[in-house]
């Protein structure tokens, strides 16, 4: 049978298109291999959230390339995901041994475009929609990742366009899926053994906007999702401030499966440089909104993301990022240096751009914030029991661990000779690291 292997960059997003792109070439009878030089078929699900992940995706494929001209010319290869939407055709006159560009839009095309590749053809397909392609999917199933969570998309697109932000031109505008297709996957998930499942959007929070028959949101999903029988956890992610209303917030209050996890990107601590992203807050409201989800969802772990170096940006307006991170305690953050991005607006003022060694030095002090805030939010857990769902077993610097997540989304270890993958365990919190919890199992455990 021939094999086919997929780098897979970028977010959950990326991830979870991967999965729906294996099932598809699983009924073309290809079987996976994790290693490249044994496959027939080559893919590269790319990313393009940062020039760094383009420079890295243009530079593998110019690898496979030169295995194809010396050694190997049968081999196809295949250029995937955000940069291929992005760069379309002009892929092509910059890697001529790429044999098909798949977007993002289309990713159910991938039948078809084996077929046509196998028959000598070189294909393009990037059109761009504005409707989900659920009825293709019904075709296919879905070849997860062995793991206890499932990646679940519910949204995709974003009609926000933030000045630096590249999502809107690569993934679209906004379209939701329907309930029942979303409700039908997670019930797949969990039959296959599947223990977690987290909702997937750019903007989760605007799920279900674009509807035009019904008045059907987040929180709705969450309900329907949440009266599934069985032990099981429900995660969403990624939410945009100002879309969080009172009844999402309750859900993590209230249902036995929603997690007690928000992830809320904050981008910046000043408020002009928000009005200069064109985020539709100020910090003012970014606090009110985190303030209320403190104060309705005990134990939750609210996560956010910062950008050092916008364009314009004062060192007193970064001081203000670094102040908004201890004063909304955040529990921990995903940092970048601002990296511009053909087609987006804040790539056009050149002019304001922050030199890199700026740029540097203050993703450097924001990261050691960063680190600062996750170790106080960590030592607040040292004593307690919490119920943690266990994600892997291993043997760390000669010790058999196990490591699992709490439903507020820390990361624990506990010493363990026995793998209990895919349990729910009473754990006892005995101390802390900077990026996880230590633990111990306490006596009445039950593989709930």
């Amino acid at each position: 049978m021939p094999k086919v292997y997929i780098e897979t960059m970028g977010c959950q997003m990326n991830k979870s298109d991967t999965e729906r792109m294996l099932g598809m070439l699983s009924h073309l009878g290809y079987d996976e291999t994790k290693e490249p030089k044994e496959a027939d078929l080559l893919m590269v699900n790319t990313c393009s959230i940062r020039q760094l992940s383009e420079d890295k995706a243009f530079s593998l494929i110019g690898t496979w390339g030169k295995w194809k001209k010396e050694n190997r010319p049968h081999i196809k290869i295949g250029f995937c995901g955000c940069v291929a939407q992005q760069k379309a055709e002009n892929t092509f006159k910059r890697a001529h041994y790429v044999d098909f560009v798949l977007g993002t839009h289309k990713i159910y095309s991938l039948p078809e475009i084996i077929k046509r590749i196998n028959n000598g053809e070189r294909v393009c397909e990037c059109t761009e929609t504005n409707a989900t392609e659920d009825e293709k999917a019904k075709d296919f199933e879905i070849n997860r990742v062995k793991s206890v969570n499932a990646w679940i998309p519910i949204t995709e697109g974003c009609n926000n366009f933030c000045t630096y932000c590249i999502v809107p031109y690569t993934r679209g505008r906004e379209r939701s899926r329907a309930p029942e297709l979303i409700i039908k996957e997670a019930k797949d998930a969990l039959s296959q053994g599947f223990k977690e499942i987290t909702l997937l959007g750019q903007n989760v929070d605007s799920y279900g906007k674009d509807f035009k028959d019904k008045n059907y949101r987040l929180a709705d999903l969450l309900r329907e999702l949440n009266s599934i029988e069985g032990k099981f956890r429900i995660r969403f992610v990624t939410s945009y401030p100002t879309d969080i209303t009172d009844s999402l917030i309750e859900t993590a209050k209230e249902l036995d499966k929603v997690c007690e996890y928000f992830h809320i990107p904050m981008q910046s601590g000043n408020s002009e440089v928000l009005k200069k992203m064109n985020r539709r807050y100020d910090r003012e409201t970014y606090g009110k909104i985190v303030a209320k989800v403190r104060k309705m969802v005990p134990d939750v772990t609210i996560t956010s993301d910062f950008i050092a170096g916008f364009p314009g940006e004062t060192e007193e307006q970064f001081q203000d990022t670094l102040s908004a991170i201890d004063e909304f305690e955040l529990d921990y953050s995903n940092t970048a240096a601002y990296s511009p991005r053909e087609k987006t607006i804040a790539a056009k003022w050149t002019d304001k751009y922050i030199p890199e060694d700026i740029k540097t030095e203050r993703l450097a002090r924001l990261n050691d914030k960063v680190k600062e805030n996750c170790l106080k939010s960590n030592k607040k857990y040292i004593g307690r029991e919490l119920e943690v769902l266990i994600e892997g077993f291993e043997n760390h610097k000669g010790k058999n661990i196990i490591t699992g997540r709490t439903r507020n989304n820390k990361i624990v270890h506990i010493p363990s000779d026995t793998d209990r993958t895919g349990e729910f365990l009473n754990v006892k919190i005995t101390g802390c690291k900077t990026w996880y919890l230590n633990g111990e199992l306490v006596d009445n455990n039950i593989n709930l």
